[in-house]
């Protein structure tokens, strides 16, 4: 299966929307198209929609951890939420929550940030 990727851009916010596979065959691209998106707009924080994310492997991790980074370095914020159980595991076993905020769905992610989009 391949992966799909939404953008959403809002204020001082993108959503950043995966459906599909996040494994070493989709994190080059995804990783690409995340940093064009974060670089191209004004963009301060970054939401992370992983709702219909079917499986994450570590290339995925390191996706997420380089954007996490990225945006930080600007002084931004990530937030993950809507993380499956299988991912959610995976993010469990890495330490990944001791570095990502998560929450339950976007309007909660929306709210934590204290952003309006």
């Amino acid at each position: 299966m391949s992966l799909q990727i939404e953008f959403e851009q809002g204020r001082r916010a993108l959503i950043v929307r995966l459906k599909g596979e996040l494994d070493h065959h989709t994190a080059d691209a995804v990783k690409a198209r995340m940093e064009e998106a974060i670089s191209k707009e004004q963009t301060r924080h970054v939401i992370l929609s992983l709702r219909d994310l079917t499986f994450m492997d570590s290339s995925g991790l390191g996706v997420v951890l380089g954007r996490y980074k990225q945006i930080t370095s600007k002084g931004g914020k990530m937030v993950v939420c809507d993380v499956t159980p299988p991912v959610y595991r995976l993010f469990e076993l890495s330490g990944m929550f001791k570095i990502v905020s998560i929450q339950d769905n976007e309007r909660s992610a929306i709210s934590s940030l204290e952003v309006a989009l």
